[in-house]
């Protein structure tokens, strides 16, 4: 028993030396231009013939400071799908351990790939991608450490370090499974998913559509209840993307997507012009939350036009042009059909513009090619600068003339896009504003920032600390913010405006201006609520065809604006110039959404109810009597409901019915009922 128990601890610290790193003698290998260098020795010599057998090695890596370090025990594949059978091939290597191969910031992980980039002569397409996603913030994106590449001896040229797209810190960082699971088990999350042209893997057909759905984790260990939980989940995503009520907030697709990944995503997707974007689509759902996040970006290099089948895509969009499955661009094609996917894309979009990305994406294509001049011009020793390795639409004699043609696309398709996007866009005009018994949000076109109010802290007001009369009005991030709803209520052709807090009126306090297109630039405030004041009452006119709408004030007819169109917290919303480009500056226009939130204890009004003819709602301060009065009293058919200014229900009544107030305190009270289809309301003082 000794003599074994000697035997495994001998074992073990054998495995132990295999699976480190060990520093080398640095004369032993060297760099061969200012990149770091990867000699990769196989085992007798042997050759790397396939893309499922791997065969054992040692790994020396030269880093940039001519440290060497070795591996031992490493496992060398063929990777790929078409890139494979291309003269300068791509593999993958796993180590017998986890390793922090590229570093601090990097995973640790067995896997690696070394993508040989052979398509692309820039050899950058992948790395631009990968940095342009971390622009636009996607939350994980393949490594890009580019080497020098020696193969038993052999240069082969140069080699992109990168991910193995997996479930793992800094790659796809989401919830690991219970493998198998136990009866205890969340198998709600996570789950890392590919819509695969390919149909490799472990892969499921939708049902709707028949898009092939690879299952990349769990894969191998996936339990049967597993399989079917993230299989049901998407044909029930799918479901509701192709159904009647598609466009609907709660029962169309929406619950199912995060907006934010799906945006980046999307928009990265087309910036690039992936043709293989719609062939190979990542997505992944995480544990306990119901929406699928799109991403990560992977295999760009016939990005950036640069492959001869599909041509100049410089004025394409790849949901119509690119490749892969029909029915995976039927996805977004179905998404261009909801306005709000529009209105996601264009704001997202035109943010980014606004934020810098033409310039991010020339400037990292300058830094890259700086970083690369040495290694490209060894590599096109090798492999041929002016010789067609795969796709490519166009041949230059030399590499900078590459790198010149694929900035001119990216100047040229980044402004495509922005009209592209705009013509996508669902083109039936915005239909008049009419609201519903709920509170609304009401956010910028540009920004996505809400009307809000200027708070004496970061939380806002609350229920028990209410807004007072002459509160700025601002705006703010997306939150919990009670003070970002607001009941909008018809009086005659104009709508009274109040925020959920205080119930106190949009007010604009402008002194009287010459004209409506003097431009004077008054922060908007609250107001004690009087909808008889018409500087409390607005018009609300729908622009365009993307459901934006102006807000004009009925006394100073001046259009509510975000001042120079700053996503910052706190951005005073202004009285400012009305005119032609009410229409078009986004500063200007805004959407207005209705929440799932009710207003307080509504009456159930029965919207097939008619509205009286001719009808008038009084109040006798002698009787203190509320009454309803008609030229044809059987008309009365609709419930009433009487309020505080708070928005407290105090009591409902039907219109037939004179209510006595007496009781009530002195105050002022409103009273609001629906007939028609159309929601009213009235003030009376007691």
């Amino acid at each position: 028993m000794k003599k074994f128990r000697r035997l495994a601890a001998s074992m073990l610290l054998l495995a132990c030396l295999l699976a480190c790193p060990q520093a080398v003698q640095a004369q032993e290998y060297q760099r061969l231009t200012n990149l770091p260098a990867l000699y990769i020795t196989t085992f007798d010599g042997a050759s790397i013939a396939s893309k499922t057998d791997y065969v054992y090695c040692t790994l020396v890596l030269v880093g940039e400071d001519d440290t060497s370090v070795r591996y031992d025990s490493v496992q060398i594949r063929g990777r790929g799908n078409s890139t494979w059978n291309l003269s300068k091939k791509p593999y993958k290597i796993k180590f017998p351990a986890k390793q922090k191969f590229l570093g601090k910031g990097y995973a640790k992980a067995k896997k690696w790939t070394l993508l040989a980039n052979a398509g692309d002569k820039t050899l950058i397409r992948n790395a631009l991608t990968s940095e342009m996603g971390q622009w636009l913030g996607l939350p994980f994106n393949p490594a890009a450490r580019f080497v020098d590449l020696t193969l038993n001896g052999e240069y082969l040229g140069n080699y992109q370090i990168s991910d193995q797209v997996e479930v793992r810190k800094h790659r796809v960082r989401i919830a690991e499974q219970d493998l198998p699971p136990a009866d205890t088990s969340d198998i709600t999350g996570g789950y890392l998913l590919e819509a695969d042209g390919f149909y490799d893997g472990n892969y499921f057909l939708t049902s709707q559509k028949s898009v092939p759905v690879r299952i990349h984790y769990p894969d191998e260990d996936i339990a049967t209840e597993q399989q079917a939980y993230i299989t049901n989940y998407v044909n029930a995503f799918e479901a509701a993307l192709f159904s009647d009520s598609f466009d609907d907030p709660d029962r169309g697709y929406r619950p199912y997507v995060d907006s934010v990944s799906l945006a980046q995503w999307y928009i990265a997707t087309e910036v690039s012009a992936n043709i293989d974007g719609f062939f190979s689509t990542y997505f992944y759902k995480e544990r306990q939350d119901p929406r699928l996040y799109w991403g990560p970006l992977w295999d760009y290099d016939i990005a950036y036009a640069n492959d001869y089948r599909k041509g100049d895509t410089t004025q394409k969009l790849m949901a119509e042009d690119g490749y892969g499955s029909e029915a995976v661009k039927m996805w977004v094609e179905q998404m261009w059909n909801d306005p709000w996917f529009a209105r996601l894309v264009n704001r997202n979009y035109a943010a980014a513009l606004d934020n810098g990305l033409v310039d991010f994406l020339l400037q990292k294509v300058d830094s890259l090619n700086d970083l690369l001049q040495q290694s490209q011009d060894l590599n096109y020793e090798k492999w041929g600068i002016n010789k067609r390795m795969y796709h490519e639409i166009v041949l230059y004699s030399s590499y900078d003339q590459y790198i010149a043609d694929l900035k001119e696309f990216i100047q040229q398709h980044t402004d495509y896009l922005l009209s592209a996007f705009a013509q996508k866009a669902p083109q039936t005009p915005t239909p008049p504003f009419a609201p519903d018994a709920c509170y609304y949000r009401i956010s910028n076109a540009g920004t996505a920032t809400l009307f809000d109010l200027n708070a004496p802290s970061a939380d806002g007001f609350t229920d028990e600390n209410p807004p007072a009369a002459g509160t700025l009005v601002c705006a703010w991030e997306s939150g919990s913010r009670l003070s970002q709803d607001w009941q909008i209520t018809p009086v005659g052709d104009y709508f009274f405006i109040q925020n959920r807090l205080g119930q106190l009126a949009l007010a604009d306090p402008t002194t009287d201006p010459s004209s409506a297109t003097e431009n004077v630039g008054t922060q908007l405030v609250l107001a004690a609520p009087d909808s008889t004041d018409d500087r409390q009452l607005w018009t609300i006119t729908p622009q365009g065809t993307a459901g934006y709408f102006n807000l004009t004030n009925l006394h100073t007819q001046h259009t509510a604006n975000l001042s120079s169109g700053s996503s910052s917290n706190g951005t005073a919303i202004l009285s400012y110039t009305t005119d032609e480009r009410n229409a078009t500056s986004q500063n200007r226009l805004w959407y207005i959404t209705a929440t799932a939130t009710p207003l307080p204890d509504q009456p159930d009004a029965i919207q097939s109810v008619p509205e009286p003819d001719d009808y008038a709602l009084a109040y006798n301060p002698q009787t203190q009597t509320l009454h309803f009065a008609a030229a044809d009293p059987a008309q009365l058919r609709f419930a009433a409901a009487l309020y505080d200014l708070r928005g407290t229900l105090i009591r409902q009544f039907q219109a037939a019915d004179p209510q006595v107030v007496a009781d009530l305190p002195r105050g002022t009270y409103i009273v609001a009922w629906t007939a028609g289809g159309k929601r009213r309301s009235a003030k009376f003082q007691k």
